[in-house]
């Protein structure tokens, strides 16, 4: 939640540094991880990707596509603003140069038993609100509570997945009891927590709602203007609590970081040519190949840079509403992704500079490739007879077509698996079991959308399906996918890893028909429940690698979505 551009991220895995052992196989310590050894040490200065010397200042401008109606960002109804983070600590934050290492932020210590069973946090005694009021326990203990009773279940489990219970010991500690595997993670999840201010919230307020007033945060961040829908703006903290603690030196340096939010992404894409925002990241193919041919980028005024970098990114593409029986059945669903002539798309809309997704799991390690490795076969092997013979073979890829928009090797195969799924052409009509016409619609949140799902329509009407694409302003669009309005829906997943329990919001069968989970598709499978509670106990990196390469391989043959690009 608080970063808004990660400029260094180093794949190092680290794991708590033993400060004092105040009691037998307690630890101690000012940094938590998940595996391996911390970079830093108790007396670090700052971060080594941090400047001390940086100057302060300026105003950071920036675009948003979409909208936003509320400051509140957990409860499912509403649409939240960008980068809320900014105005929240937490009680320990990450460096941006390792992987899934924690240091001390709000709490100044972390303590735990052998078994990982709790932990209890203390708080650092300066600790303050923006309102000027500390940090106690209470308000550690009443935000988990409140994310228990409120949040939407994506950011449910990812902090409080595994939270039986929460306690403020005293006005600077609060202890957290655990149910599960005794791993780091748990740990790790609730550490990240953004705290709020109960005071605030229980000022006449409601924590359930929705909220267009400028919430109280502890963070290094203060929002100072709000237009809904249109216009937010942040302003650096100048009585910061934190500025000069090691993990926030030489960082937070703009005094200002406004936002300004575009429905219409050509507009967004053109206002930013006129300088109306300072910095874009570019996602389309269309504008990077032919949108920055103008003066301003010919004389060096707008730098135009390919930078280096990891994308942590799962799965984007095209997502079935299994919860419908016309997509129930994995047949179907391999069809119609076989219809979607990526190689065409690739060549005539992506000017070539695409590469297809093949994954769940974007990052090294985690993405099935090739034959299943040995640690893999044993998480498959008892499942055997539920799973396609070829999630035991090679690693399934999208298929490759030969780039005409209406590749006849794949039509023909498309077809005889909509044949063996029941469905059968009547005239100029694809009819299913029940006698009933084949037809769905496509959801899309972005008119960008529209150029690449039209060969996909294109193709389907080849074969019998009459499929019809709709685009949505951002609020209709957030309604109609937290209540599962829709047959097919374009949409991308985030993949941070090391992955914990939110992995089963996504994923799992308890949260398929949960309003508001990321279980998207409406997966329920039992193999995969098996696997991301493996996943989730996982006490090596290398035993949660192998979880999440085995999971990919059933994901990909349950063909729960078609893939688009990397």
């Amino acid at each position: 939640m608080r970063a808004i551009v990660a400029l260094v991220v180093a794949l190092v895995l680290a794991a708590p540094a033993v400060a004092q052992t105040p009691a037998a196989g307690v630890t101690v310590a000012h940094a938590i991880a998940e595996f391996g050894e911390p970079k830093y040490p108790p007396d670090f200065r700052h971060f080594d990707y941090a400047d001390p010397a940086a100057p302060k200042g300026g105003t950071l401008r920036l675009s948003a596509f979409g909208s936003f109606d509320t400051l509140n960002s957990l409860p499912v109804q509403g649409e939240s603003a960008r980068s809320l983070g900014l105005i929240y600590d937490a009680l320990m934050t990450p460096s941006q140069d390792e992987i899934a290492v924690y240091y001390g932020l709000l709490a100044e210590s972390v303590e735990y038993p052998a078994d990982r069973s709790w932990a209890v946090f203390t708080l650092r005694p300066q600790a303050r609100f923006s309102d000027g009021t500390r940090v106690t326990a209470d308000d550690v203990a009443w935000t988990a509570r409140a994310i228990r009773d409120h949040a939407q279940p994506f950011v449910k489990a990812s902090y409080m997945g595994q939270v039986e219970d929460v306690e403020a010991l005293d006005d600077r500690r609060v202890k957290f009891t655990f149910a599960g595997s005794g791993t780091m993670k748990p740990i790790t999840d609730v550490a990240k927590m953004p705290i709020l201010s109960r005071a605030w919230w229980e000022d006449g307020r409601d924590i359930s709602r929705s909220t267009l007033e400028a919430p109280v945060g502890s963070g290094p961040y203060r929002i100072v203007e709000v237009e809904p829908g249109r216009r937010l703006v942040y302003e650096r903290n100048p009585d910061y609590w934190a500025r000069d603690l090691p993990v926030a030196r030489g960082l937070w340096n703009f005094d200002r970081i406004e936002y300004t939010y575009f429905r219409d992404q050509t507009v967004e894409f053109e206002a930013f040519k006129a300088g109306e925002s300072d910095f874009r990241r570019e996602l389309s193919s269309q504008f990077w190949a032919t949108g920055y041919d103008t003066p301003a980028v010919r004389d060096g005024k707008l730098v135009k840079a390919e930078i280096p970098g990891y994308d942590f990114r799962g799965m984007q593409g095209y997502f079935f509403n299994t919860r419908l029986p016309k997509f129930s059945d994995p047949r179907v669903r391999q069809a119609l992704g076989l219809l979607y002539d990526f190689e065409w798309v690739n060549r005539n809309l992506f000017y070539g500079l695409n590469k297809r997704l093949d994954t769940w799991f974007v990052a090294p390690g985690y993405r099935a490739e090739g034959p299943p490795t040995p640690e893999e076969l044993e998480l498959l092997e008892p499942f055997r007879d539920r799973l396609p013979a070829e999630v035991f073979e090679s690693a399934q890829l999208p298929p490759v077509s030969d780039g005409s928009g209406s590749d006849r090797r794949l039509i023909r195969e498309a077809i005889r698996l909509l044949r063996e799924a029941g469905y059968e052409l009547q005239g100029n009509t694809l009819v299913g079991p029940s006698g009933e016409p084949f037809r769905f619609e496509i959801l899309l949140r972005s008119s960008e959308f529209e150029r690449l799902t039209q060969p996909w329509i294109n193709n389907l009407r080849r074969v019998g399906i009459a499929a019809t694409m709709r685009t949505l302003d951002s609020a209709q669009w957030q309604a109609r996918y937290q209540d599962r309005d829709f047959d097919v829906i374009a949409f991308a997943y985030t993949f941070y890893p090391p992955p914990g329990r939110e992995e089963a919001d996504r994923f799992g069968s308890t949260a398929a028909d949960q309003p508001g989970s990321a279980n998207l598709a409406g997966i329920r499978d039992p193999v995969v429940d098996a696997l991301l509670e493996r996943l989730i106990d996982a006490e090596t990196l290398e035993a949660k690698q192998a979880a999440s390469r085995a999971l990919d391989r059933v994901l990909r043959a349950g063909h729960y979505a078609v893939p688009l690009t990397v």
